[in-house]
């Protein structure tokens, strides 16, 4: 099944680390995070990558251009360096079509553009190139396809954000205060699944989640896969920081195709109606 990634932002929260690369390939070890998304979905079986490139696609393209599997896969030398075997694959079997979406195009155009991409496949996947999980993939697939809606993804708790929910009365007197990563609140998660009809859905300079879902919610078109798992944007700086502290003390739950790490830890709760 074909996956698009949308990788053209400008990715501004994350200057500070550069402003000479696209956020997509800010490394997480010693790949790009963009890498470790791909490599989730290939995992599962969908290695037909259409990448929505805008912001220094160049650096994008030139990364799998130039991809060298033993800089990061076990391998066999020998005859003084000249014969190199590799042990295991990581791209061999993928496909990657890279097609430049334009430089501030929203994703719901960047989509949009990619339609021939699809061909004639009822169904196909999409995401961020940035946000990581180790959701059941598997499994909240075969969820959407039994339901028939157009659109789903994955809702999560903003586990990964330090803030605290206010509630407030008429008098403006707090009435309770606890953590965002606690509450009983879920985020667009990502990991998105499409019936090739969103295409359809989607009019002239319109973006994906606050134009089209919110006339395909109102329809009861689109469900949200509560997931309680692993699951991490990389936004900021901080974030990043986070994710190569994980690396660093090999705790990679996202990294679901090593065999000693099991997808979908947590298991998710039934699919529900996401409502506005």
């Amino acid at each position: 099944m074909r996956v698009v990634l949308f990788c053209g932002g400008l990715g501004l929260r994350m200057r500070d680390y550069s402003d000479t690369i696209p956020k997509p390939m800010v490394p997480i070890g010693d790949r790009p995070i963009l890498w470790h998304v791909m490599r989730y979905y290939a995992h599962f079986g969908h290695n037909e990558f259409t990448l929505c490139l805008g912001y220094r696609a160049d650096v994008i393209k030139d990364f799998f251009l130039r991809y060298a599997e033993t800089a990061g896969s076990d391998f066999a030398l020998s005859d003084g360096g000249r014969s190199v075997e590799r042990l295991r694959s990581d791209i061999e079997d993928w496909r990657i079509d890279f097609i430049d979406t334009g430089l501030d195009a929203p994703v719901g155009q960047r989509l949009l553009a990619v339609r021939d991409q699809i061909g004639e496949d009822e169904v196909f996947l999409a995401n961020y190139g940035d946000v990581l999980t180790d959701a059941p993939l598997d499994q909240l697939l075969a969820r959407f396809l039994q339901s028939g809606k157009m659109a789903a993804f994955i809702a999560v708790r903003p586990s990964a954000y330090t803030f605290h929910v206010v509630s407030t009365n008429d008098r403006d007197q707090v009435t309770s205060l606890e953590s965002i990563s606690s509450a009983d609140l879920r985020i667009n998660g990502g990991y998105f699944m499409f019936r090739r009809a969103i295409f359809d859905e989607i009019g002239p300079d319109e973006d994906l989640v606050p134009d089209v879902f919110s006339r395909l919610i109102e329809r009861g078109e689109v469900l949200g896969f509560r997931y309680d798992g692993f699951w991490a944007p990389m936004d900021t700086l901080r974030d990043w920081q986070i994710l190569e502290g994980r690396v660093a003390d090999g705790d990679i739950p996202w990294a679901v195709w090593e065999p000693s790490v099991e997808s979908g830890s947590t298991k998710p709760l039934p699919p529900r109606i996401v409502t506005s």
